[in-house]
């Protein structure tokens, strides 16, 4: 499956933004299709990024994954590369 097709948009709220700075964490609102597996390698694809784990949620018929960055990343440098900030 394409990364991009994998990994819609960023999920932006304030607590996806506190978690960023807080967690090193980032939330996206994935394909209902993707699973954990995919998710966590089309992020390390597009990113180049190491992810810890992936958390996924099915809020309002949208499929949210919150990934988890490894210490060597920051969450807030991919966030400024996708134009969050």
């Amino acid at each position: 499956m394409d990364a991009y097709a994998v990994l819609i948009k960023p999920h932006l709220t304030e607590k996806s933004m506190n978690a960023i700075d807080q967690k090193n964490e980032l939330t996206f609102v994935v394909r209902r299709t993707a699973n954990k597996p995919i998710i966590k390698s089309a992020f390390e694809k597009l990113y180049d990024a190491k992810v810890l784990r992936v958390n996924t949620q099915i809020l309002n018929g949208e499929k949210l994954a919150y990934i988890k960055l490894a210490e060597e990343n920051s969450a807030e440098d991919i966030a400024v590369k996708m134009g969050v900030f």
